[in-house]
């Protein structure tokens, strides 16, 4: 039986530590959403709170050793990505696909 290194209970302590953190945030953000007083300030809070789930997959990637978060991490980086600049077009322009021509 081998013993555990000190270091190895240090960052999971850590990791997890950081993990309640980013879930707290995600409720801070999550009140912004619902309180917000205009669309771009709930724009912002769903951004972040994208980001903040991202963190937590990387997180929780780091703590299992599985690599397949870090994939589902980047998937989800791309799709928060594509959500928010959809989003800004809508708020600023009123449509989110224009013709040419019209």
């Amino acid at each position: 039986m081998t013993a555990v290194s000190p270091m190895t209970e240090v960052t999971t302590a850590v990791i997890d530590g950081a993990l309640l953190l980013v879930a707290g945030l995600c409720l801070l953000c999550g009140y912004r959403v619902i309180r917000g007083p205009t669309v771009p300030d709930r724009v912002v809070g769903l951004d972040t709170i994208a980001t903040n789930v991202i963190a937590i997959a990387v997180l929780v990637a780091l703590k299992t050793d599985r690599g397949l978060f870090i994939t589902v991490s980047i998937v989800l980086a791309i799709i928060g990505f594509l959500s928010t600049v959809t989003v800004a077009k809508y708020v600023t322009e009123g449509d989110i696909i224009t013709r040419r021509g019209e």
